[in-house]
């Protein structure tokens, strides 16, 4: 038995001897009736004031205590709440006037969850299931259903946890669902709440693709996401694309790009599922019937642009100290190299690996490249992505470029006044570093004098 788990029979223990009764709620109980591992579990007490719960759960611990009309408990990992009702008082995921209730009866507390498989109740001491709404029977059918058509449109963000859940789940929608989440507007939701579920779609599904097809059934792409609406018919070359249109390949990237993230930093997992949604976002501006194929040419460059807006539309800029924004944008506009040097092995020197190296990281440019590769039907040799990280390892620059081996301080030591002229002249040595031709402080001490030299 997890801990967090042995805290909150705890918790019931005592919520029991007080008098009242303590069940545990939402996702946590969803995941233990689909023995899947689950975290984060809450407990929503029955049967006693705030304050005397608060007493109650002072025994066990330090507490904390958090909002205003209504009482959430915060007691080591779990949040303790009372039953509460929801009334919408105004637009936006946060309109609501939300009110604790001890006594109010279950099926009345579970009516304001979004869906039925997030509605059932479990008794931690009796380990019995409370089931008002009918969501286990969901769970047997693999559906998302809403449990109360009259409120669910109340709170908008609840069409993109229809999305993110069903591709974490692998669950469809509802057909009533379904259409009560085309009519519900979207324009009022934050970039910050929009990212956290796309986020949870990205990384936490293991194929993406299922919530992106959602998205696109319930009208979200069309809404939300213009970029991925274009991609909607983007012709391909057949040859290199039997698998259709680039709304149906880039399907298939991200879901390859899932594959391949599970071992890195987290950061770094988000930089390349969004290099996967983004990378093919130039193709709708540059697609054209070229000698009787189809060519996208540019579309490397030409997809920064658009890749940019929807970055921003999300909020996407840096996470935990990583530019997250500047690495996507990277893996945008070089997401080809892979291939295209691997074609031309013999005419790539060692100074371009390194100069791309200062423009993206090449370990993420390689795993991006070979989900792109792959995602596709038909059979290709994606052997060209291994071959470029293999190369770019060797040369000690898959994740950055070399430090500069000359400094300020080497040049000022050699007479130069401080100011334009010494980082002109640390600039040109770097660039024959980077070149292989400088390997050494004294190969580098040596060039700056001679750049000194010829500017005399």
């Amino acid at each position: 038995m997890s801990e967090e788990l042995e805290l909150a029979r705890r918790v019931a223990r005592a919520v029991r001897e007080a008098g009242g009764r303590a069940l545990v709620v939402g996702g946590w109980v969803r995941d233990r009736l689909r023995r899947a591992p689950s975290h984060d579990i809450d407990l929503e007490v029955h049967g006693l004031a705030a304050g005397r719960l608060r007493g109650v759960l002072a025994g066990l611990g330090a507490v904390n205590a958090v909002g205003a009309s209504f009482a959430v408990f915060k007691l080591g990992p779990l949040d303790i709440a009372l039953p509460r009702t929801e009334s919408k008082t105004g637009r936006g995921h946060r309109g609501f006037r939300v009110t604790g209730d001890p006594h109010l009866p279950l099926a009345e507390a579970a009516r304001r969850r979004d869906f039925t498989v997030n509605a059932v109740a479990w008794d931690p001491l009796a380990d019995e299931y409370l089931d008002p709404h009918g969501g286990r029977a969901d769970l047997a059918r693999r559906r998302l259903r809403m449990v109360d058509p009259a409120t669910f449109a109340d709170d908008s963000l609840r069409v993109l946890r229809a999305v993110q859940l069903a591709a974490r789940l692998e669950f469809e929608i509802e057909g009533e669902t379904q259409a009560l989440c085309r009519t519900v507007p979207l324009d009022d939701l934050p970039a910050e709440r929009i990212w956290g579920e796309v986020e949870k779609l990205l990384l936490e599904a293991a194929r993406p693709s299922i919530g992106l097809r959602a998205a696109r059934e319930l009208g979200v792409v069309d809404r939300l996401f213009p970029e991925l609406r274009a991609l909607v018919g983007c012709p391909q070359e057949p040859e290199w694309h039997p698998e259709g249109d680039v709304w149906v390949h880039t399907l298939l990237v991200v879901d390859e790009a899932r594959r391949q993230i599970d071992d890195l930093p987290y950061p770094q997992r988000v930089a390349v599922m969004l290099g996967a949604v983004c990378h093919d976002f130039g193709k709708p501006a540059t697609t054209a019937h070229i000698d009787g194929r189809i060519r996208s040419l540019n579309h490397e460059a030409m997809g920064v642009a658009p890749a940019t807006a929807f970055l921003g539309r999300l909020g996407v800029r840096t996470l935990d100290g990583y530019d997250v924004r500047g690495q996507v944008l990277g893996l945008v506009g070089h997401h080809l190299k892979p291939g295209m040097w691997r074609a031309a092995r013999d005419g790539v020197g060692d100074g371009a690996f390194r100069r791309l190296a200062r423009k993206v990281d090449l370990e993420l440019l390689a795993r991006l490249a070979k989900a792109d590769c792959l995602g596709r039907t038909g059979r290709f040799d994606c052997s060209a992505m291994d071959w470029f990280l293999e190369r770019a390892q060797s040369l000690g620059v898959e994740h950055a470029p070399p430090a500069p081996i000359l400094l300020g301080r080497h040049v000022l030591a050699l007479g130069v006044p401080p100011g334009p002229r010494v980082g002109a002249i640390l600039r040109q040595v770097y660039e024959r570093q980077l070149d292989g031709e400088v390997t050494t402080l004294e190969e580098a001490t040596a060039a700056a004098r001679a750049l000194l030299a010829e500017s005399l």
